[in-house]
């Protein structure tokens, strides 16, 4: 499966010089990992946002997202969010910091 290059090329920059982030193929797609922890990603043109337990309620309530499913047990922690609900830059940063805000409170791996 293939991952969408544009959002990609949106996501890069929120996380240059801040962070240490790696790139990884995964999910046949592509996930950012930040201190060896996957942060989001991207799935076809679905938005992959790693939201951890706490907050993984809240966020399947927000507009256009959807719960990760890949072998018929839900992955909690995880959502997917829809082109829609990421379109503005100010939405995609939003979900990065809720990727962001999980994986800063974990150790480094």
């Amino acid at each position: 499966m293939s991952f969408d290059e544009t959002l990609a090329e949106r996501l890069r920059p929120l996380f240059r010089g801040k962070y240490k982030v790696t790139e990884k193929k995964m999910f046949g797609g592509l996930a950012f990992m930040v201190n060896g922890h996957m942060c989001c990603g991207i799935v076809a043109t679905d938005l992959v946002v790693r939201t951890g337990p706490d907050a993984f309620e809240h966020a399947l309530k927000r507009p256009h997202t959807l719960l990760i499913d890949f072998t018929g047990r839900p992955m909690k922690g995880f959502v997917y969010v829809a082109p829609a609900g990421y379109h503005s830059d100010h939405k995609l940063k939003s979900w990065t910091k809720l990727g962001l805000d999980f994986v800063l409170s974990q150790p480094p791996k």
